[in-house]
């Protein structure tokens, strides 16, 4: 019996010892709370994606609780977050800018046409490590979808072979920017502003042969900009939506109707 008990008590004691370390240690290496940090987070959305600059909610939450951001910069929890921060920090919200992301490329079936018969696996990277892609245009849109899947709000659709965002749905996560292998989608704010919607680094000539809809590099729009919001970058026009007043000007100018306004 004694040979039985005595290895029991041996364990209880050494689990005993063991409980009251780990229960003293829990103590002393306890990280501190910021109970202003954990009511935040709460009202975060939890998407993690990183478009507020910080690590994801829980490193926005605790840079608002530290001073260190400031509330609105959550562009998934949008107004409505903005202000629940702002109360909790006891501080007034300022409004948001609302954005979306924005397809750079027209490169639709009816523009472009296919270069080769793809065979492979449907996703936009496996196809992009055969020469560029399946379209006549290296620099456009694959088309097959990467960005829909990845996107949690429903935003993103894929027409006549080229992905198109719907701005009202859009939450400006930033995941479909992210994912993209041609960086062909970029954030920018929901307001009147001209877009270029042309990603091609080509040569006028060689632009057309590749795609109808593709920007010459004309430098029309460029002359014509009011606000100097507009510049040439390798062949192709970029436009600054920080600049952009919606003028329109350009959209006139321009001879092949590469430039689009949008509201």
């Amino acid at each position: 019996m004694q040979e039985i008990l005595f290895p029991v008590l041996l364990l209880a004691g050494i689990g005993l010892v063991l409980g009251l370390g780990l229960a003293i240690a829990s103590v002393v290496f306890a990280v501190p709370k910021n109970e202003k940090a954990e009511k935040i987070e709460e009202i975060l959305p939890g998407a993690n994606c990183g478009a507020c600059g910080f690590s994801g909610c829980s490193g926005y939450a605790l840079a608002l609780a530290k001073g260190e951001a400031k509330p609105g910069l959550c562009s998934v929890g949008g107004d409505e977050v903005a202000q629940k921060s702002a109360e909790i920090l006891g501080v007034e919200a300022e409004a948001t800018v609302k954005k979306t992301a924005v397809v750079y490329c027209m490169g639709n079936n009816t523009n472009t046409h296919e270069k080769m018969e793809y065979q492979g696996i449907k996703t936009c990277k496996d196809a992009i490590q055969i020469n560029g892609g399946v379209n006549s245009c290296g620099f456009g849109c694959i088309g097959f979808g990467d960005c829909m899947n990845v996107c949690e709000y429903g935003a993103i659709n894929i027409c006549d072979g080229l992905a198109s965002v719907n701005p009202d749905k859009c939450r400006a996560c930033g995941k479909c920017t992210a994912v993209c292998p041609k960086s062909l989608i970029r954030i920018v704010p929901v307001k009147k502003q001209a877009l270029v919607l042309c990603s091609s680094c080509d040569k006028g000539p060689d632009v057309k042969k590749a795609c109808s809809a593709g920007c010459m590099g004309c430098s029309l729009c460029v002359k014509n900009c009011p606000v100097g919001a507009i510049k040439l970058d390798k062949f192709h026009a970029i436009v600054d939506p920080e600049k952009c007043i919606g003028c329109g000007k350009c959209v006139t100018v321009c001879k092949f109707n590469c430039i689009t306004l949008v509201n």
